[in-house]
């Protein structure tokens, strides 16, 4: 028996690496994913006498999308943000600014347009950290009970949009 146990290992390696091969690497599993979310109270950009806090929306389906002014994928994703917003074909949006150190987020808003109903302002990213947050952009939906239902890592394009967040949209009624 133990003549076979190198080979038995080897056979499950191979099948390990085989199955990773198979992964999409953009698809990074939330532990929050139907988890209630995470909760904070962070100033708004803009007007640092206002806060904001993900249960002003409950009783909403919103997403939370994490941004930053020196996110070179989130300003791509920005023009498709501000057309879901004219359209009115999204939900509440809130821009986490996520570790936004040179405070470039309210000129940059002023410029471009601002899509979100909310700009939380989380500089040391301890927001982002609890929220489980690897990098920008990330986009979580949140549904009417306050649970996380979906997280996309990435930028949003008019495909992830379509094939991602509509059929799930869908499902929740909204």
């Amino acid at each position: 028996m133990k003549q076979w146990l190198p080979l038995v290992f080897f056979v499950v390696l191979i099948g390990f690496f085989s199955k990773g091969l198979f992964l999409n690497p953009r698809e990074v599993p939330s532990p929050l994913i139907g988890q209630p979310a995470p909760t904070f109270n962070l100033p708004v950009v803009g007007s640092a006498d206002k806060a904001f806090s993900p249960a002003e929306l409950k009783g909403q389906v919103w997403l939370l999308n994490v941004w930053a002014p020196w996110c070179v994928s989130c300003r791509q994703e920005h023009k498709l943000l501000m057309a879901l917003k004219q359209s009115g074909s999204a939900p509440p949006i809130v821009g986490l600014n996520w570790k936004d150190r040179n405070r470039e987020a309210q000129q940059l808003l002023v410029r471009t347009g601002n899509p979100y109903v909310a700009v939380p302002d989380d500089p040391s990213g301890r927001a982002g950290i609890d929220w489980g947050v690897t990098g920008t952009p990330e986009t979580y939906l949140i549904d009417r009970a306050g649970v996380v239902r979906l997280k996309h890592v990435g930028p949003i394009d008019p495909t992830v949009w379509e094939n991602k967040f509509l059929p799930k949209l869908k499902e929740l009624g909204s």
